[in-house]
C-alpha cells in the first residue's frame, strides 16, 4: 500500500501483511492538556522544532513511571506540528526487524518522520534492538536526516540490569570502567541524545488534571469531586494522568457535571 503522506499524518506497521496502515483517527490530545511535565514538554518541543527546521536534533527516550504522559506527549507533538510536515510511524518492539525497510521507503520524502516505539524494553537475550541501533546511528550508510526515533519505556536503560552484571566493574585512576555486560546494556540508551525522566505525579498535579477534565463542575461540587478522585487514585495505587482519565471515563456525566 502506497501512503499519500501529504494527507496522512500517521501510520502503524502491520506485521502480518508487512505494510504500513494509515491512521485516520488519531488521538486529538494537545500540549496544553499535559500538566506537571513542563520541563520535559519544553525540551521535546525544542528538539522537534529543530528537527522540523532541518537543524541537528536528537533521538529521544522518555522513560519513567507509568501513566505520566510519555506517550501522550509524543502524540501531542504530532497534533501541534502536523501542519509543519511532521509525520508519525508507530512500530511495535517485535516489529523492529522491519525498521530498516520502513526507513528506506521514507528517507527521500519531503516530510519529517518520527518513528514512535511505545513501551520499549528488551530482555537479556533479545536481539531485536540491533535493528533499532542501525537506525539510531547508521551503519555503513548514515541514518536519514528526515527521521528521528522517539521511544517510551519504563526502564532507563531499556534492558534489565542485574547485580551480577556489575561484578566485573572496576575503578581505574578515579574513573569507572563498566563490565562488558553493562556497557552493552547502556550502549543502546546512549544512542538517544535526549533522555527525559518522568516521575510519579503528586496530588496537586493529579487534581489539576481532574479539574481540567471536569470543566463544567461547579465550585460547590469541587470538594466532593476531589475526594472521589483521590479515593479512586488510592484504589488504583496511582495518581497519574492516566488514572485521572480513567476516573473521568467512569464518572463523566454524573453528579459531578
Amino acid at each position: 500500500m502506497t501512503i499519500d503522506w501529504a494527507s496522512t499524518m500517521a501510520a502503524v506497521w502491520r506485521q502480518r501483511k508487512e505494510v504500513l496502515r494509515p491512521v485516520s483517527n488519531t488521538d486529538p490530545i494537545g500540549l496544553d492538556e499535559l500538566l506537571g511535565i513542563d520541563s520535559q514538554k519544553q525540551q521535546m518541543i525544542r528538539n522537534t522544532e529543530r528537527f522540523l527546521a532541518g537543524k541537528s536534533a536528537n533521538n529521544a527516550l522518555l522513560w519513567g513511571s507509568r501513566g505520566t504522559g510519555k506517550s501522550s506527549l509524543i502524540k501531542a507533538l504530532l497534533n501541534t506540528y502536523k501542519s509543519s510536515n511532521l509525520r508519525l510511524i508507530e512500530v511495535d518492539k517485535q516489529d523492529l526487524v522491519y525498521l530498516p525497510e520502513i526507513v528506506d521507503d521514507i528517507r527521500a520524502l519531503p516530510q519529517r518522520f518520527i518513528i514512535y516505539c511505545d513501551d520499549l524494553s528488551f530482555e537479556a537475550n533479545d536481539t531485536q534492538y540491533k535493528s533499532l541501533k542501525s537506525v539510531l546511528e547508521g551503519s555503513v550508510e548514515l541514518p536519514p536526516e528526515n527521521v528521528l526515533v522517539y521511544a517510551t519505556s519504563n526502564r532507563r536503560h531499556l534492558m534489565p540490569e542485574q547485580m551480577r552484571d556489575n561484578l566485573d566493574t572496576r575503578q581505574v585512576d578515579g574513573e569507572v570502567h563498566y563490565s562488558d555486560t553493562v556497557e552493552e546494556k547502556i550502549s543502546l540508551s546512549d544512542r538517544f541524545g535526549l533522555r527525559l525522566a518522568f516521575y510519579p505525579q503528586n496530588s496537586d498535579t493529579y487534581l489539576a488534571i481532574v479539574d481540567r477534565l471536569f470543566l463544567h463542575t461547579g465550585p460547590d461540587c469541587r470538594k466532593t469531586l476531589h475526594k472521589a478522585a483521590l479515593d479512586f487514585a488510592h484504589r488504583h495505587a496511582s495518581k497519574s494522568g492516566r488514572t485521572a482519565r480513567q476516573f473521568f471515563n467512569t464518572f463523566s456525566g454524573t453528579v459531578f457535571e
